[in-house]
Protein backbone atom coordinates (compact mmCIF):
# COMPACT_ATOMS: atom_id res chain seq x y z
CA UNK A 1 0.00 0.00 0.00
CA UNK A 2 1.59 3.49 -0.88
CA UNK A 3 1.61 6.27 2.02
CA UNK A 4 1.09 9.28 -0.03
CA UNK A 5 -2.01 11.80 0.77
CA UNK A 6 -4.19 11.40 -1.75
CA UNK A 7 -6.94 14.47 -0.80
CA UNK A 8 -6.12 16.75 2.05
CA UNK A 9 -8.86 18.77 3.21
CA UNK A 10 -7.70 21.89 5.83
CA UNK A 11 -9.97 23.66 7.82
CA UNK A 12 -13.66 23.02 6.01
CA UNK A 13 -16.58 25.20 7.56
CA UNK A 14 -20.09 25.33 6.43
CA UNK A 15 -22.81 26.56 8.16
CA UNK A 16 -26.55 26.95 8.06
CA UNK A 17 -28.75 28.94 9.66
CA UNK A 18 -28.53 28.04 13.38
CA UNK A 19 -26.66 24.52 12.65
CA UNK A 20 -23.03 24.85 12.13
CA UNK A 21 -22.46 21.67 9.73
CA UNK A 22 -18.79 21.06 9.41
CA UNK A 23 -16.27 23.19 11.32
CA UNK A 24 -13.22 23.91 10.69
CA UNK A 25 -12.23 20.26 9.31
CA UNK A 26 -8.96 19.07 8.45
CA UNK A 27 -8.39 14.91 7.68
CA UNK A 28 -6.01 13.76 5.00
CA UNK A 29 -7.07 10.72 2.69
CA UNK A 30 -4.10 8.28 2.13
CA UNK A 31 -3.42 6.75 -2.01
CA UNK A 32 -4.72 3.07 -1.25
CA UNK A 33 -6.53 2.99 1.44
CA UNK A 34 -10.38 2.54 3.48
CA UNK A 35 -10.90 5.76 5.11
CA UNK A 36 -13.91 5.45 7.68
CA UNK A 37 -15.66 8.37 8.02
CA UNK A 38 -17.90 8.38 11.44
CA UNK A 39 -20.02 9.99 13.93
CA UNK A 40 -23.54 10.59 15.45
CA UNK A 41 -26.30 11.62 13.17
CA UNK A 42 -26.03 15.39 12.61
CA UNK A 43 -22.03 15.07 12.88
CA UNK A 44 -21.74 16.80 9.81
CA UNK A 45 -20.53 13.29 7.57
CA UNK A 46 -23.13 13.58 4.66
CA UNK A 47 -21.92 17.91 4.36
CA UNK A 48 -18.29 16.89 4.69
CA UNK A 49 -19.03 14.31 1.51
CA UNK A 50 -21.33 16.58 -0.74
CA UNK A 51 -18.33 18.78 -0.28
CA UNK A 52 -15.82 16.81 -1.09
CA UNK A 53 -17.98 15.25 -3.95
CA UNK A 54 -19.52 19.22 -5.54
CA UNK A 55 -22.84 18.78 -4.25
CA UNK A 56 -22.07 21.62 -1.65
CA UNK A 57 -19.69 24.78 -1.60
CA UNK A 58 -18.11 25.36 1.45
CA UNK A 59 -18.00 28.91 3.46
CA UNK A 60 -14.27 28.76 4.30
CA UNK A 61 -11.06 25.92 3.73
CA UNK A 62 -9.44 24.60 1.37
CA UNK A 63 -9.21 20.90 -0.56
CA UNK A 64 -6.13 19.38 -2.48
CA UNK A 65 -6.22 16.41 -4.78
CA UNK A 66 -3.03 14.49 -5.67
CA UNK A 67 -1.12 17.67 -4.15
CA UNK A 68 -3.63 20.12 -6.72
CA UNK A 69 -5.83 22.77 -5.72
CA UNK A 70 -9.42 21.16 -5.83
CA UNK A 71 -12.73 22.75 -5.48
CA UNK A 72 -15.39 20.92 -7.74
CA UNK A 73 -18.56 23.01 -8.32
CA UNK A 74 -20.50 20.58 -9.30
CA UNK A 75 -20.44 16.12 -9.12
CA UNK A 76 -19.55 16.25 -12.89
CA UNK A 77 -16.10 18.37 -11.86
CA UNK A 78 -15.68 15.86 -9.57
CA UNK A 79 -15.65 12.82 -11.47
CA UNK A 80 -13.38 14.62 -13.82
CA UNK A 81 -10.73 14.32 -11.28
CA UNK A 82 -11.35 10.72 -10.55
CA UNK A 83 -13.91 10.84 -7.76
CA UNK A 84 -17.09 8.73 -7.34
CA UNK A 85 -19.92 8.65 -4.57
CA UNK A 86 -22.53 5.69 -4.16
CA UNK A 87 -25.60 7.53 -2.32
CA UNK A 88 -27.14 5.89 0.13
CA UNK A 89 -30.40 5.73 -1.83
CA UNK A 90 -30.21 4.71 -5.00
CA UNK A 91 -31.07 6.69 -8.03
CA UNK A 92 -32.12 4.37 -10.78
CA UNK A 93 -35.07 4.37 -12.90
CA UNK A 94 -36.82 0.67 -12.62
CA UNK A 95 -38.03 0.58 -16.62
CA UNK A 96 -34.93 0.52 -17.86
CA UNK A 97 -32.01 -1.25 -18.69
CA UNK A 98 -28.90 -1.94 -16.06
CA UNK A 99 -26.66 -0.42 -19.18
CA UNK A 100 -29.55 2.37 -19.74
CA UNK A 101 -29.12 3.36 -16.04
CA UNK A 102 -25.37 3.42 -16.19
CA UNK A 103 -25.26 5.42 -19.21
CA UNK A 104 -27.61 7.88 -17.55
CA UNK A 105 -25.03 8.24 -14.44
CA UNK A 106 -21.70 9.02 -17.24
CA UNK A 107 -20.72 12.58 -18.28
CA UNK A 108 -19.83 10.93 -21.63
CA UNK A 109 -21.20 7.49 -22.16
CA UNK A 110 -20.40 4.84 -24.95
CA UNK A 111 -23.27 3.35 -27.06
CA UNK A 112 -24.48 1.29 -25.40
CA UNK A 113 -23.73 -2.10 -27.23
CA UNK A 114 -20.09 -1.22 -26.09
CA UNK A 115 -21.11 -0.03 -22.27
CA UNK A 116 -22.35 -3.59 -22.14
CA UNK A 117 -19.36 -5.39 -22.91
CA UNK A 118 -17.25 -3.03 -20.66
CA UNK A 119 -20.12 -3.59 -17.74
CA UNK A 120 -19.47 -7.28 -18.40
CA UNK A 121 -15.82 -6.82 -18.06
CA UNK A 122 -15.63 -4.50 -15.24
CA UNK A 123 -18.76 -7.07 -13.28
CA UNK A 124 -16.32 -10.13 -13.80
CA UNK A 125 -12.91 -8.56 -12.69
CA UNK A 126 -14.48 -7.09 -9.98
CA UNK A 127 -16.69 -10.12 -8.86
CA UNK A 128 -19.64 -8.01 -8.92
CA UNK A 129 -22.15 -10.46 -11.77
CA UNK A 130 -24.90 -8.38 -13.49
CA UNK A 131 -26.39 -8.58 -16.59
CA UNK A 132 -26.67 -5.46 -18.25
CA UNK A 133 -29.75 -5.97 -20.42
CA UNK A 134 -31.73 -6.60 -17.38
CA UNK A 135 -34.44 -4.48 -16.50
CA UNK A 136 -33.73 -3.02 -12.90
CA UNK A 137 -37.21 -2.90 -11.61
CA UNK A 138 -36.62 -6.88 -12.08
CA UNK A 139 -33.32 -6.85 -9.68
CA UNK A 140 -33.06 -6.88 -5.73
CA UNK A 141 -31.61 -4.44 -3.51
CA UNK A 142 -28.18 -6.05 -3.65
CA UNK A 143 -28.55 -6.11 -7.31
CA UNK A 144 -29.22 -2.74 -7.77
CA UNK A 145 -26.58 -1.71 -5.58
CA UNK A 146 -23.69 -3.49 -7.68
CA UNK A 147 -25.19 -1.60 -11.01
CA UNK A 148 -24.42 1.84 -8.81
CA UNK A 149 -20.78 0.62 -8.04
CA UNK A 150 -20.68 -0.71 -11.39
CA UNK A 151 -21.23 2.70 -12.62
CA UNK A 152 -18.46 4.59 -10.42
CA UNK A 153 -15.92 1.06 -11.38
CA UNK A 154 -16.16 1.72 -15.16
CA UNK A 155 -14.93 5.49 -14.89
CA UNK A 156 -11.79 4.59 -13.12
CA UNK A 157 -12.13 6.07 -9.87
CA UNK A 158 -9.09 7.45 -7.39
CA UNK A 159 -11.17 8.03 -4.66
CA UNK A 160 -14.56 6.34 -4.23
CA UNK A 161 -17.13 7.59 -1.58
CA UNK A 162 -19.71 5.07 0.10
CA UNK A 163 -22.88 5.98 2.42
CA UNK A 164 -23.96 3.30 3.89
CA UNK A 165 -23.23 0.44 1.67
CA UNK A 166 -24.41 -2.55 3.30
CA UNK A 167 -27.60 -1.31 4.47
CA UNK A 168 -29.46 -3.22 1.96
CA UNK A 169 -27.24 -6.24 1.51
CA UNK A 170 -27.61 -10.09 3.05
CA UNK A 171 -24.24 -11.54 5.07
CA UNK A 172 -22.97 -13.03 1.82
CA UNK A 173 -23.75 -9.91 -0.25
CA UNK A 174 -21.75 -7.75 2.34
CA UNK A 175 -18.99 -10.06 2.00
CA UNK A 176 -18.61 -9.62 -1.87
CA UNK A 177 -18.56 -6.24 -1.44
CA UNK A 178 -15.87 -6.18 0.79
CA UNK A 179 -13.78 -8.38 -1.69
CA UNK A 180 -14.77 -5.72 -4.30
CA UNK A 181 -13.23 -2.95 -1.95
CA UNK A 182 -10.22 -4.84 -1.53
CA UNK A 183 -9.49 -4.73 -5.19
CA UNK A 184 -10.12 -2.01 -5.51
CA UNK A 185 -7.73 -1.10 -2.93
CA UNK A 186 -4.76 -3.22 -4.19
CA UNK A 187 -5.30 -1.15 -7.23
CA UNK A 188 -4.45 1.93 -5.53
CA UNK A 189 -8.04 3.70 -4.97
CA UNK A 190 -9.06 4.41 -1.82
CA UNK A 191 -12.26 4.49 -0.28
CA UNK A 192 -13.94 7.10 1.64
CA UNK A 193 -16.85 4.36 3.48
CA UNK A 194 -19.43 6.31 5.57
CA UNK A 195 -21.32 3.65 7.90
CA UNK A 196 -22.68 3.17 11.52
CA UNK A 197 -22.19 -1.02 11.40
CA UNK A 198 -18.99 -0.13 13.16
CA UNK A 199 -18.09 -4.16 13.09
CA UNK A 200 -17.68 -3.94 9.34
CA UNK A 201 -15.38 -0.69 9.91
CA UNK A 202 -13.13 -2.63 12.27
CA UNK A 203 -13.25 -5.26 9.46
CA UNK A 204 -12.51 -3.51 6.38
CA UNK A 205 -11.32 0.38 7.44
CA UNK A 206 -7.51 1.68 7.78
CA UNK A 207 -8.18 4.59 9.41
CA UNK A 208 -11.62 6.44 11.02
CA UNK A 209 -12.02 9.81 10.94
CA UNK A 210 -14.31 10.61 14.15
CA UNK A 211 -16.78 13.61 13.32
CA UNK A 212 -18.75 14.98 16.50
CA UNK A 213 -20.67 18.50 16.32
CA UNK A 214 -19.47 18.97 13.50
CA UNK A 215 -15.54 18.55 14.11
CA UNK A 216 -12.93 16.30 13.68
CA UNK A 217 -12.16 14.98 17.56
CA UNK A 218 -9.76 12.29 16.56
CA UNK A 219 -8.42 9.73 14.64
CA UNK A 220 -7.75 6.20 15.22
CA UNK A 221 -6.98 2.59 13.85
CA UNK A 222 -10.69 0.19 13.97
CA UNK A 223 -8.73 -2.71 14.28
CA UNK A 224 -7.31 -1.82 17.47
CA UNK A 225 -10.76 -0.36 18.74
CA UNK A 226 -13.92 -2.30 19.63
CA UNK A 227 -16.96 -1.38 18.76
CA UNK A 228 -18.31 -0.62 21.66
CA UNK A 229 -14.90 2.31 21.88
CA UNK A 230 -15.81 3.73 18.41
CA UNK A 231 -19.17 4.46 19.49
CA UNK A 232 -17.96 6.36 22.69
CA UNK A 233 -15.42 8.46 20.39
CA UNK A 234 -18.47 9.25 18.71
CA UNK A 235 -21.02 10.15 21.37
CA UNK A 236 -18.24 11.46 24.18
CA UNK A 237 -19.73 9.24 26.81
CA UNK A 238 -20.72 6.02 28.05
CA UNK A 239 -22.70 3.74 25.46
CA UNK A 240 -25.31 2.21 27.12
CA UNK A 241 -25.88 -1.68 26.13
CA UNK A 242 -30.07 -2.03 25.73
CA UNK A 243 -31.39 -4.13 28.62
CA UNK A 244 -34.05 -7.33 27.62
CA UNK A 245 -36.79 -8.34 29.78
CA UNK A 246 -38.79 -11.37 29.31
CA UNK A 247 -42.51 -10.41 28.94
CA UNK A 248 -44.37 -12.38 26.24
CA UNK A 249 -47.56 -14.07 27.52
CA UNK A 250 -49.90 -16.26 26.16
CA UNK A 251 -52.42 -13.59 24.25
CA UNK A 252 -52.19 -13.06 20.94
CA UNK A 253 -51.97 -9.57 20.09
CA UNK A 254 -52.23 -9.70 16.11
CA UNK A 255 -52.68 -12.84 14.08
CA UNK A 256 -52.45 -13.12 10.36
CA UNK A 257 -53.99 -15.79 8.22
CA UNK A 258 -54.32 -16.91 4.90
CA UNK A 259 -53.36 -13.26 3.92
CA UNK A 260 -52.53 -12.88 -0.06
CA UNK A 261 -51.91 -9.57 -1.68
CA UNK A 262 -51.48 -8.81 -5.03
CA UNK A 263 -48.67 -5.99 -5.78
CA UNK A 264 -50.03 -2.75 -6.52
CA UNK A 265 -47.13 -1.29 -8.27
CA UNK A 266 -45.46 -3.12 -11.66
CA UNK A 267 -42.41 -3.93 -9.83
CA UNK A 268 -44.01 -4.02 -6.22
CA UNK A 269 -43.70 -7.93 -4.24
CA UNK A 270 -46.77 -10.25 -4.37
CA UNK A 271 -47.67 -11.30 -0.51
CA UNK A 272 -48.29 -15.33 -0.90
CA UNK A 273 -50.51 -16.97 2.32
CA UNK A 274 -49.18 -15.07 4.94
CA UNK A 275 -49.31 -16.68 8.73
CA UNK A 276 -48.10 -15.90 11.88
CA UNK A 277 -49.11 -14.35 15.40
CA UNK A 278 -47.55 -11.68 17.45
CA UNK A 279 -48.19 -11.75 21.23
CA UNK A 280 -49.25 -9.34 23.82
CA UNK A 281 -45.53 -8.24 25.39
CA UNK A 282 -43.59 -10.27 22.18
CA UNK A 283 -41.28 -8.39 20.15
CA UNK A 284 -41.08 -10.63 16.32
CA UNK A 285 -38.57 -9.73 14.01
CA UNK A 286 -38.68 -10.32 10.32
CA UNK A 287 -35.53 -10.26 8.25
CA UNK A 288 -34.82 -10.01 4.61
CA UNK A 289 -33.18 -8.16 1.93
CA UNK A 290 -34.87 -5.40 0.94
CA UNK A 291 -37.47 -5.50 -1.83
CA UNK A 292 -38.76 -8.83 -0.93
CA UNK A 293 -42.18 -7.60 0.03
CA UNK A 294 -41.39 -5.42 3.45
CA UNK A 295 -43.07 -2.61 2.30
CA UNK A 296 -46.20 -4.15 1.18
CA UNK A 297 -46.00 -6.20 4.63
CA UNK A 298 -45.89 -3.01 6.48
CA UNK A 299 -48.59 -1.70 3.94
CA UNK A 300 -51.14 -4.42 4.55
CA UNK A 301 -50.38 -4.44 8.25
CA UNK A 302 -51.11 -0.66 8.53
CA UNK A 303 -54.19 -0.47 6.88
CA UNK A 304 -52.60 1.49 4.09
CA UNK A 305 -53.46 -1.39 1.89
CA UNK A 306 -56.92 -3.50 2.61
CA UNK A 307 -57.06 -6.96 2.44
CA UNK A 308 -60.06 -9.41 3.72
CA UNK A 309 -61.52 -8.75 6.89
CA UNK A 310 -60.46 -11.94 8.51
CA UNK A 311 -57.19 -12.03 7.31
CA UNK A 312 -55.61 -9.90 9.80
CA UNK A 313 -57.31 -9.85 13.54
CA UNK A 314 -56.66 -7.42 16.46
CA UNK A 315 -57.38 -8.99 19.53
CA UNK A 316 -59.68 -11.16 18.22
CA UNK A 317 -61.45 -8.63 16.18
CA UNK A 318 -61.10 -8.93 12.34
CA UNK A 319 -59.42 -5.77 10.93
CA UNK A 320 -57.88 -6.43 7.62
CA UNK A 321 -60.75 -4.42 5.61
CA UNK A 322 -60.51 -1.31 8.22
CA UNK A 323 -58.31 2.04 7.40
CA UNK A 324 -55.17 3.40 8.58
CA UNK A 325 -56.79 5.53 11.04
CA UNK A 326 -59.56 3.02 12.49
CA UNK A 327 -56.67 0.66 12.92
CA UNK A 328 -55.00 3.44 14.75
CA UNK A 329 -57.81 4.32 17.19
CA UNK A 330 -58.08 0.30 18.01
CA UNK A 331 -53.84 1.47 19.07
CA UNK A 332 -52.29 -0.23 15.86
CA UNK A 333 -49.54 2.20 15.21
CA UNK A 334 -47.42 1.68 12.49
CA UNK A 335 -44.08 3.25 11.12
CA UNK A 336 -43.38 2.94 7.98
CA UNK A 337 -39.32 2.66 6.13
CA UNK A 338 -39.57 5.76 4.04
CA UNK A 339 -39.07 8.73 6.47
CA UNK A 340 -39.35 11.99 4.46
CA UNK A 341 -42.48 11.58 1.84
CA UNK A 342 -43.99 9.26 3.82
CA UNK A 343 -43.73 9.14 7.43
CA UNK A 344 -43.01 12.84 7.17
CA UNK A 345 -44.24 15.53 5.21
CA UNK A 346 -40.87 17.16 4.13
CA UNK A 347 -42.18 20.87 4.11
CA UNK A 348 -44.21 20.79 7.29
CA UNK A 349 -42.99 21.77 10.83
CA UNK A 350 -42.32 19.21 13.19
CA UNK A 351 -45.51 20.17 15.27
CA UNK A 352 -48.00 19.47 12.33
CA UNK A 353 -45.82 16.33 11.58
CA UNK A 354 -46.36 15.61 14.75
CA UNK A 355 -49.84 15.94 14.58
CA UNK A 356 -50.26 13.75 11.92
CA UNK A 357 -50.47 10.47 13.30
CA UNK A 358 -50.81 11.93 17.55
CA UNK A 359 -54.12 13.44 16.46
CA UNK A 360 -55.69 9.37 16.65
CA UNK A 361 -53.25 8.73 19.73
CA UNK A 362 -51.29 11.56 21.33
CA UNK A 363 -54.46 12.53 23.29
CA UNK A 364 -56.50 15.15 23.04
CA UNK A 365 -55.42 17.59 20.04
CA UNK A 366 -57.59 18.40 18.44
CA UNK A 367 -61.72 19.79 19.34
CA UNK A 368 -64.61 20.30 16.74
CA UNK A 369 -61.72 19.90 14.06
CA UNK A 370 -59.61 22.87 15.38
CA UNK A 371 -56.22 21.88 15.78
CA UNK A 372 -54.67 22.50 19.61
CA UNK A 373 -51.30 24.11 18.56
CA UNK A 374 -49.78 24.47 22.25
CA UNK A 375 -51.23 20.96 23.13
CA UNK A 376 -49.48 19.79 19.24
CA UNK A 377 -46.08 21.95 20.26
CA UNK A 378 -45.95 20.41 23.62
CA UNK A 379 -46.34 16.55 22.13
CA UNK A 380 -43.50 17.76 19.31
CA UNK A 381 -41.24 19.13 22.11
CA UNK A 382 -41.74 15.42 23.98
CA UNK A 383 -40.51 13.70 21.28
CA UNK A 384 -37.67 16.20 20.55
CA UNK A 385 -36.35 15.66 24.02
CA UNK A 386 -37.12 12.09 24.94
CA UNK A 387 -35.29 11.05 21.99
CA UNK A 388 -32.68 13.37 21.68
CA UNK A 389 -33.87 14.54 18.53
CA UNK A 390 -30.97 17.22 17.04
CA UNK A 391 -33.07 20.26 15.64
CA UNK A 392 -33.13 24.05 16.33
CA UNK A 393 -36.66 23.47 17.49
CA UNK A 394 -40.21 22.19 17.00
CA UNK A 395 -40.62 24.90 13.99
CA UNK A 396 -38.32 23.54 11.85
CA UNK A 397 -39.04 21.65 9.10
CA UNK A 398 -38.79 18.01 8.94
CA UNK A 399 -36.63 18.31 5.50
CA UNK A 400 -34.19 20.31 7.61
CA UNK A 401 -33.11 17.62 9.72
CA UNK A 402 -30.88 15.29 9.01
CA UNK A 403 -31.70 11.58 8.03
CA UNK A 404 -30.70 9.52 11.36
CA UNK A 405 -32.50 13.07 13.66
CA UNK A 406 -35.82 12.41 11.35
CA UNK A 407 -35.51 8.99 12.18
CA UNK A 408 -35.86 9.27 15.89
CA UNK A 409 -38.45 11.93 15.44
CA UNK A 410 -40.93 9.39 13.57
CA UNK A 411 -40.12 6.73 15.19
CA UNK A 412 -40.33 8.82 18.74
CA UNK A 413 -43.80 9.74 17.47
CA UNK A 414 -45.28 6.34 17.52
CA UNK A 415 -43.76 5.03 20.47
CA UNK A 416 -44.42 7.51 22.94
CA UNK A 417 -48.07 7.16 22.25
CA UNK A 418 -47.63 3.70 24.06
CA UNK A 419 -49.50 1.48 21.27
CA UNK A 420 -50.92 -1.89 21.63
CA UNK A 421 -49.67 -3.19 18.71
CA UNK A 422 -46.37 -1.38 16.68
CA UNK A 423 -45.38 -2.46 13.21
CA UNK A 424 -41.92 -0.51 12.98
CA UNK A 425 -39.95 -0.83 9.09
CA UNK A 426 -36.04 -0.34 9.60
CA UNK A 427 -36.72 1.03 13.44
CA UNK A 428 -32.42 1.93 13.46
CA UNK A 429 -32.09 2.57 10.03
CA UNK A 430 -29.37 5.22 9.26
CA UNK A 431 -28.67 6.54 12.86
CA UNK A 432 -25.90 5.91 14.99
CA UNK A 433 -24.91 3.54 17.43
CA UNK A 434 -26.12 5.44 20.50
CA UNK A 435 -29.39 6.71 18.76
CA UNK A 436 -29.62 2.95 17.62
CA UNK A 437 -29.25 1.73 21.41
CA UNK A 438 -31.68 4.24 22.81
CA UNK A 439 -34.33 3.23 20.22
CA UNK A 440 -34.00 -0.68 20.83
CA UNK A 441 -34.63 -0.04 24.59
CA UNK A 442 -37.19 2.04 23.44
CA UNK A 443 -38.69 -0.62 22.20
CA UNK A 444 -38.13 -3.50 24.31
CA UNK A 445 -39.25 -0.95 26.87
CA UNK A 446 -42.65 -0.96 25.56
CA UNK A 447 -42.76 -4.74 25.05
CA UNK A 448 -42.15 -4.86 28.82
CA UNK A 449 -45.45 -2.72 29.09
CA UNK A 450 -47.65 -5.44 27.37
CA UNK A 451 -47.41 -4.20 23.87
CA UNK A 452 -47.08 -6.83 20.55
CA UNK A 453 -44.23 -5.53 17.92
CA UNK A 454 -43.19 -6.46 15.06
CA UNK A 455 -39.80 -5.33 13.64
CA UNK A 456 -39.02 -5.55 10.21
CA UNK A 457 -35.19 -4.86 9.77
CA UNK A 458 -32.63 -5.92 8.00
CA UNK A 459 -29.77 -5.17 10.57
CA UNK A 460 -29.71 -8.60 11.79
CA UNK A 461 -27.88 -8.34 15.07
CA UNK A 462 -30.22 -5.59 15.71
CA UNK A 463 -33.12 -8.63 15.20
CA UNK A 464 -31.18 -10.98 17.67
CA UNK A 465 -30.78 -8.55 19.73
CA UNK A 466 -34.25 -7.69 20.57
CA UNK A 467 -36.41 -10.10 19.05
CA UNK A 468 -37.83 -13.07 20.98
CA UNK A 469 -39.24 -14.81 17.72
CA UNK A 470 -37.69 -14.34 13.90
CA UNK A 471 -39.50 -14.98 10.77
CA UNK A 472 -37.44 -14.12 7.02
CA UNK A 473 -39.17 -12.49 3.75
CA UNK A 474 -38.56 -14.12 1.09
CA UNK A 475 -39.94 -13.23 -2.69
CA UNK A 476 -43.08 -12.17 -0.95
CA UNK A 477 -43.48 -15.13 0.92
CA UNK A 478 -42.54 -15.85 5.23
CA UNK A 479 -40.53 -18.78 6.97
CA UNK A 480 -41.69 -20.54 10.10
CA UNK A 481 -41.09 -18.34 13.13
CA UNK A 482 -38.03 -20.07 15.01
CA UNK A 483 -37.15 -18.66 18.48
CA UNK A 484 -34.24 -15.79 18.27
CA UNK A 485 -31.75 -17.50 20.81
CA UNK A 486 -29.35 -19.53 19.94
CA UNK A 487 -29.26 -18.17 16.04
CA UNK A 488 -26.27 -16.77 14.71
CA UNK A 489 -25.90 -14.06 11.70
CA UNK A 490 -25.23 -17.25 9.23
CA UNK A 491 -28.52 -18.58 10.06
CA UNK A 492 -30.94 -16.02 9.55
CA UNK A 493 -28.76 -15.39 6.20
CA UNK A 494 -29.69 -18.59 5.11
CA UNK A 495 -33.24 -17.95 6.43
CA UNK A 496 -32.99 -14.83 3.99
CA UNK A 497 -32.25 -16.56 0.82
CA UNK A 498 -34.82 -18.95 1.54
CA UNK A 499 -32.98 -22.18 2.09
CA UNK A 500 -32.72 -24.69 4.58
CA UNK A 501 -34.27 -26.29 7.19
CA UNK A 502 -35.84 -22.91 8.75
CA UNK A 503 -38.92 -23.47 6.44
CA UNK A 504 -39.61 -26.57 8.59
CA UNK A 505 -41.81 -27.15 11.56
CA UNK A 506 -43.46 -23.64 13.26
CA UNK A 507 -41.88 -23.35 17.04
CA UNK A 508 -43.97 -21.36 19.40
CA UNK A 509 -43.63 -19.49 22.94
Amino acid sequence: MTNHNLMQISAITKTYPGVIANKNISLNIKSGEIHALIGENGAGKSTLVKIIYGLIKPDSGTMHFESKFYAPNQPSAARSHGVTMVFQHFSLFDALSVAENIALGMDKPPRIKNLSNTIESVSEEYGLPIDPRKSVGDLSAGEQQRVEIIRCLIQDPKLLIMDEPTSVLTPNEAKTLFKTLEKLKLKGASILYISHKLEEIRLICDTATILRGGENVGTCDPQLESAKTMAEMMIGRILRVPKKKSSTTSEIALEVRALDRAPETLFGTHLKNLNFTVNKGEILGVGGVSGNGQDELTNVLSGESLSKKNSIKLFGKPIGNLPINNRRLLGMLTAPEERLGHAAVPDMTLIENAFLTGKTGAGLLSSNDFIKWSKTKEFAEGIIDKFDVRTPGPHATARALSGGNLQKFVIGRELIQKPLVLVVNQPTWGVDAAAAAAIRQALLDLATLGAAIIVISQDLDELIEIADRLITINAGSLSKPRLTKGLSVEDIGLMMAGTGEQWGQEINV
